[in-house]
């Protein structure tokens, strides 16, 4: 089964008819190339789909039995909130919008640096500026992981500075990065990056057990509960994502609406 084989699955499934058109607009193939495109998966197919001359495209029947899609909202909701040239001729992305943070410019000759130093477990040396030290600091990283928060970009590297495993916002790095020799501080010494930690949410207890349940149904909890899995390293970022603060419970329960059950067993791994 291929990429293609998703797509006919995602819209047949989210939208409810497919055309060649599709694919051809999709994946910039001829009309015969997407007819054959759908005549090899519906061969593949359970449950293939029919072609329906009153909406002059193929619809998913009744049982439908997708082999690829996931059916989860959010698979749909992601790609169809990235670019496609498909969008151009969807009627749901014109009721679409995304709210994007702005970009963080990051330097290309940096960037190169960055990806030559990871590919090569080679030490780097490149000029850092923070909010406590503005200025331009020498710093010597040996990078191992890109991580995207939601909200930024950042860069897991050892630091010898400071001689442990830090995180390094790419858009604070200048100037030209210089490579030096390899290094024995990559991605298995990291011990933030490589420890699993289980994080409990729960419902805001302030709130009433009415609206207690929409936050558990919000969160498909398990007996009250939700259980996320994260790496250490990335214990403070998930809190963000959940609009957790740890630090200052929000006076209003209704926009705090998660609690963290188990904050004792996180407390090791928080930054700052």
């Amino acid at each position: 089964m291929s990429r293609r084989d998703w797509f006919i699955e995602l819209i047949a499934y989210w939208e409810g008819r497919l055309t060649t058109r599709h694919l051809c607009e999709q994946f910039g193939i001829s009309r015969q190339q997407a007819s054959k495109d759908l005549g090899t998966y519906n061969q593949a197919s359970a449950t293939p789909l029919v072609y329906t001359a009153s909406v002059k495209g193929f619809v998913p029947p009744d049982n439908f039995s997708p082999l690829l899609l996931t059916t989860q909202a959010d698979e749909y909701l992601t790609w169809l909130a990235s670019y496609s040239p498909y969008r151009r001729m969807t009627e749901t992305a014109k009721h679409t919008f995304q709210l994007s943070p702005p970009q963080r410019q990051v330097s290309p000759n940096v960037m190169r640096g960055l990806v030559a130093a990871m590919r090569q477990q080679r030490r780097l040396e490149v000029d850092y500026v923070s909010l406590s030290h503005p200025d331009r600091e020498g710093r010597i990283i040996v990078p191992h992981t890109f991580v995207d928060t939601g909200a930024r970009w950042h860069l897991r590297a050892w630091c010898e500075k400071h001689a442990e495993y830090r995180d390094f916002v790419l858009s604070r790095f200048r100037g030209k990065p210089e490579l030096a020799e390899r290094s024995s501080q990559g991605v298995s010494h990291d011990v933030a990056w490589n420890t699993q930690i289980e994080m409990i949410f729960k419902p805001d207890l302030r709130l009433s057990p009415a609206q207690q349940a929409v936050i558990a149904e919000d969160y498909q909890m398990q007996q009250g509960q939700l259980h996320m899995t994260t790496r250490a390293a990335l214990v403070s970022y998930l809190l963000k994502q959940m609009q957790v603060n740890t630090k200052m419970i929000d006076a209003n329960p209704q926009a705090q609406q998660l609690m963290l059950d188990n904050l004792d067993d996180i407390k090791p791994w928080l930054i700052g």
